[in-house]
């Protein structure tokens, strides 16, 4: 039933602006907002949701995966 899907990730954030910033300034990223929504585009087509949370408290620790190959593992050694 879902196997065709796209699937997403998402995370809350306090100030969708400063977000905006950090991850296309900063980071480099490719975003678009709509509704007070930041989108994150990544390579490969995934997207990263972020959305307003006023009262947000980070969580302790974050995860962004990316996909590694024998290659690359290889070139880094």
């Amino acid at each position: 039933m879902l196997e065709d899907s796209k699937a997403f990730s998402g995370f809350a954030a306090p100030n969708i602006a400063q977000e905006k910033r950090f991850y296309s300034q900063t980071l480099g990223l490719k975003t678009s907002e709509d509704h007070g929504l930041l989108r994150l585009h990544l390579a490969g087509g995934n997207d990263v949701l972020i959305y307003p949370k006023p009262n947000h408290v980070p969580a302790t620790f974050t995860v962004l995966n990316f996909p590694w190959t024998m290659s690359t593992v290889r070139s880094t050694s």
